[in-house]
């Protein structure tokens, strides 16, 4: 395992990385004029994508020749989650595409870097509220600079909740009756977007509860910020045998600690789990 201060210089470079990755899709966003057509917005869209992963990427391969990274655009090969003899790098350079798409501000560059299949540093910028969240493992979590804390929520009844919803629209049984389930025992829900930054309101206290089923590249980063601001995160399913948690994205819970584990049970029962 590298020592604190080699990866604090890993976390140096991809704050670097983030805040440049942001310039670049500002830009972008405000250079074109958006459309409302799906086309033009999905082409717009990966063309930001790509030019931003493509120049993370890239600056990561020169400086690191031997990493490994996995990233949404240009290399979504999950099995490199589970060869974990290499550092490997988890990217997602716009983390909200269809926020992006629509002028939102809720949209995110998300840069974790792990090693044995633990992520030990993890940087989520958000260039149009200005907003960069940091840790590093064992360090603690940082806004701007400030240190950052869960809400210390304690009861789900007034927890505030966000989740999201997956691209593809079919099996919405179960994801309705989670939802129906938490709309009954919790305060409201919020549905922001961009899970990266979901992830990252519940460390600063913004919101008490995240699930959702989501890939590597947009919890990674953000999850050991949650950890390092003090909130509990699990899953509510069942990890597989021999993968790594840090990078398994299905049925992931993260809150409050005193929620927890109630908002757990919750989440079973409505799946079926129990």
């Amino acid at each position: 395992m590298s020592n604190p201060e080699a990866i604090t210089a890993i976390a140096d470079f991809a704050e670097e990385l983030a805040l440049r990755a942001g310039e670049l899709i500002k830009h972008e966003r405000e250079q074109n004029t958006l459309r409302t057509d799906y086309k033009q917005q999905s082409e717009l869209v990966t063309h930001a994508d790509v030019m931003a992963d493509e120049m993370i990427t890239g600056a990561i391969r020169e400086r690191f020749p031997n990493h490994r990274i996995l990233s949404e655009e240009t290399m979504p090969d999950l099995s490199q989650a589970e060869h974990l003899d290499t550092p490997l790098w988890i990217i997602d350079p716009i983390d909200g595409t269809v926020n992006y798409a629509y002028g939102h501000p809720q949209v995110a560059i998300s840069i974790a870097y792990a090693e044995k299949g633990r992520v030990q540093a993890g940087v989520v910028h958000a260039p149009f509220s200005g907003e960069t969240f940091r840790a590093t493992r064992g360090t603690g979590a940082i806004l701007n600079g400030s240190p950052v804390k869960h809400s210390g929520a304690t009861l789900p009844r007034e927890s505030l909740f966000a989740t999201g919803f997956p691209y593809t629209k079919d099996s919405l049984e179960p994801l309705i009756s989670r939802l129906e389930a938490m709309i009954h025992q919790c305060r409201d829900l919020r549905r922001i977007g961009s899970a990266a930054l979901d992830i990252c309101w519940v460390a600063c206290g913004r919101l008490d509860i995240y699930y959702e089923n989501v890939s590597p590249w947009d919890f990674a980063a953000a999850r050991l910020i949650a950890l390092e601001a003090g909130a509990t995160a699990g899953h509510f399913g069942e990890v597989p045998e021999g993968y790594p948690a840090d990078l398994w994205g299905r049925d992931i819970l993260i809150s409050a600690p005193a929620v927890w584990e109630t908002v757990r049970n919750i989440l079973r029962k409505a799946s079926g789990y129990d």
